[in-house]
């Protein structure tokens, strides 16, 4: 790998620090935060495929064998990357030729990991492509089965803590979180020509797409967001005993993902759940105090 194809990896890497909760801390075993950040990469760098959001170049569009002028067909990206991610699974082959997938490789074959949450992922970017709304609740968690839930499952897959009550918890939790996310961006999605809020919610507090446009929320879109907060609330408190089904640091890396929607959602609460000025964001220290909480409760 070459320093600049390093560097080009290191790159999305980074943005973990802009997470709503610590994707790999400090506590953690090495072999852990090595592993976590594999699978961050994996994620974060199909989610700038389906979002558009690839650093300029085409160097993305490159290393996964296609011309730098394809980086901007996002399901042409998509296959390649499918095709890429099967290579990390593929023992007999010269294996992956992204590095954020190169990096993935120890990591799948150390832990045992199958290709499902991670074809899952994919699909959830496929799919962003062809559905921009959602009509029912139902729908949307459908997409949240691909699009986070796989997350969890990967966590559990890497710290050896998988069992079927332990999935159902993650879910929950992986839900609640990518609920809170679409919250937050509500702006920032309809811009990108997507709205999250479920159709049926909306004709409810009768909230229409050009009322999400507006640079602040009126009293309408303001009780539809509480409403959809409230959801994501009662889903980490389904999943919130998964942090008391484990011990030790993954304990506390699980209440820090709990505590990470927490204050997500106190973020939400405090700004009057107007998130259309831009994403209300959790400050470090109501992050610390909803972990301490978390654990508290599930110590």
């Amino acid at each position: 790998m070459t320093a600049g194809t390093d560097a080009h990896a290191r790159a999305v890497l980074d943005k973990a620090a802009h997470e709503n909760f610590p994707v790999a801390p400090f506590f953690v075993p090495r072999a852990w935060r090595a592993d976590l950040m594999a699978v961050y990469g994996y994620a974060r760098l199909v989610d700038d495929i389906g979002d558009g959001d690839l650093a300029p170049g085409g160097r993305d569009a490159e290393l996964l064998g296609l011309d730098r002028e394809q980086t901007d067909d996002r399901p042409a990206m998509l296959d390649a990357f499918e095709a890429d991610l099967r290579r990390v699974f593929d023992t007999t082959g010269t294996g992956p030729r992204h590095p954020l997938l190169l990096r993935l490789r120890p990591t799948v074959r150390r832990c045992g990991l199958t290709p499902e949450p991670f074809l899952g992922l994919i699909e959830a970017n496929r799919q962003d492509q062809r559905v921009r709304r959602y009509g029912t609740y139902a729908d949307l968690l459908a997409y949240c089965e691909l699009s986070a839930n796989p997350v969890g499952r990967l966590v559990l897959g890497i710290t050896g803590t998988t069992s079927p009550e332990r999935v159902r918890r993650s879910d929950a939790v992986c839900t609640a979180l990518q609920i809170v996310e679409h919250l937050q961006d509500v702006a920032e999605d309809l811009r990108r020509d997507r709205v999250y809020l479920p159709a049926e919610d909306m004709a409810r507090f009768r909230v229409t797409e050009a009322d999400l446009a507006l640079p602040t929320a009126g009293a309408s879109v303001r009780a539809l967001v509480a409403y959809e907060a409230e959801r994501a609330r009662r889903l980490l408190n389904e999943g919130t005993p998964l942090v008391g089904s484990v011990h030790g640091r993954l304990k506390l890396l699980l209440a820090g993902f709990v505590g990470g929607g927490r204050a997500a959602l106190a973020a939400v609460t405090a700004a009057g759940h107007d998130v259309l000025p831009g994403p209300p964001k959790p400050t470090k220290l109501s992050l610390l105090r909803e972990v301490g909480a978390t654990l508290r409760r599930e110590g």
